[in-house]
């Protein structure tokens, strides 16, 4: 556990629910699921959620207990949350991300829920995903558009631009099925949640959550949930642009292939067609003629897509090897044949080919005694020459810099592979 989560060792054993008695009970008995609330000055509204979500779980015979994970409150929360039933778990480090994972690795629960402490959610809908959780789900994520999001509980610009575009963006980027990335209530197992790994510590926690779970191939689940108008007097901790972009540059950091990948095998077949097109001469498309100026932006693009799918490897081999994506097997099949040996083979063929063009393209010059040259015709000779040597080292670079990245990794598996005896 991190240094910066601090227990209150005074309430190890406050919030767990006694379902016969209606008491506490002892902190060694089995508790099933672990309801964790993350709090920053939110006297307003944290008593009111503890209280639901204990007495949803009295109710309902659920076996479990209430968490606050405070992230320095000043304004009395810890100490209504305390004497309201919950567990309070202090952490010291700032963070929405920071404060959930403190409470998640506190709890004692085979589930978690978590649930933000505003009063917005719906805490009678525990149930819900208990079910999902006991069906096998390793994620349930709450869906607020299908559960119903009452009048002045969501921002304009949340509910039709920011939510939809982001959970587009991520069902299109990783597959998943949720239709609702950013609902704060959402239940999953917490040894699922130990496999996430999860590194961001602010608000892209949730879509990390969402992005892991289905990387990992985790069964993941939606719940009908309701969205309220939070019930505090103050602006609410999220800052709509600033928190936005922040969740759109974590889902394109995690896919290099939307990133990188895609944007670059576009701009190389691009820029091969225009090549093709263009190379033997001048060609005129309704009325309008394209030549050697046009042949430049094709080269071009063929170099800078090669940059983007080499940034799409390095990237996500680097990933890979730190933990921050899973294993992709396709990877580990192209390495076969994408050896250090083969790049430096197939770019020295580029380099001398390039230097070959050169070449001639100097022996020509030469024949016309190094005078004035049919520029069109030379560019023709050139620009390919050119192209086929900055190929051809980079190719030569990036393939000793794949190396490079390779040498961890393959300590990583090796070191993995051992029997300690």
């Amino acid at each position: 556990m991190s240094s910066a989560i601090r227990l209150n060792h005074r309430v190890t054993s406050t919030g767990v629910l006694d379902q016969l008695s209606g008491g506490l009970v002892p902190a060694e008995k089995q508790v099933e699921l672990s309801v964790v609330m993350p709090c920053l000055n939110e006297r307003e509204t944290v008593g009111a959620c503890v209280r639901k979500a204990i007495a949803t779980l009295r109710e309902t015979g659920i076996e479990g207990e209430v968490i606050v994970a405070d992230n320095g409150s000043t304004d009395g929360s810890v100490e209504i949350a305390r004497a309201e039933g919950a567990r309070v778990v202090n952490i010291d480090e700032k963070g929405y991300g920071n404060a959930l994972k403190g409470g998640i690795l506190a709890s004692r629960g085979e589930y978690v829920l978590m649930a933000d402490s505003d009063d917005s959610y719906n805490f009678a809908h525990i149930p819900r995903f208990v079910e999902q959780l006991r069906a096998g789900s390793e994620l349930a994520m709450g869906n607020r558009f299908r559960g119903g999001i009452a009048d002045q509980a969501m921002p304009f610009l949340h509910r039709y631009l920011g939510n939809p575009a982001l959970t587009g963006i991520g069902k299109l980027f990783f597959g998943s099925p949720c239709g609702d990335f950013h609902c704060g209530m959402r239940g999953f197992r917490k040894d699922s949640f130990r496999r996430m790994d999860i590194r961001s510590t602010g608000m892209e926690f949730a879509s990390e959550m969402v992005v892991k779970a289905s990387l990992l191939g985790m069964k993941v689940s939606e719940v009908p949930t309701t969205l309220s108008p939070d019930g505090r007097s103050r602006a609410p901790h999220l800052r709509t642009w600033r928190d936005g972009w922040r969740h759109l540059r974590f889902l394109l950091m995690y896919s290099p292939r939307w990133l990188f990948f895609y944007p670059g095998t576009a701009l190389m077949l691009v820029g091969s067609i225009g090549c093709v097109l263009l190379l033997p001469g001048q060609r005129v498309f309704h009325g309008i003629g394209f030549d050697v100026h046009t042949l430049l932006y094709a080269f071009a693009c063929l170099q800078l897509g090669f940059e983007l799918i080499a940034f799409a490897t390095f990237t996500k081999v680097f990933a890979i090897t730190e933990g921050l994506l899973p294993e992709d097997p396709r990877l580990d099949r192209a390495f076969r044949w994408v050896t250090l040996e083969t790049g430096l083979a197939l770019g020295g063929l580029l380099t001398f080919l390039g230097i070959g063009g050169t070449l001639f393209a100097v022996s020509g010059w030469a024949r016309g005694s190094f005078g004035a040259l049919d520029a069109e015709h030379m560019l023709r000779i050139v620009m390919p020459s050119v192209f086929s040597l900055t190929m051809g080292f980079q190719i030569i670079f990036s393939s000793f810099f794949l190396s490079i990245l390779g040498l961890r990794r393959r300590s990583l598996q090796h070191f993995a592979g051992l029997e300690i005896k």
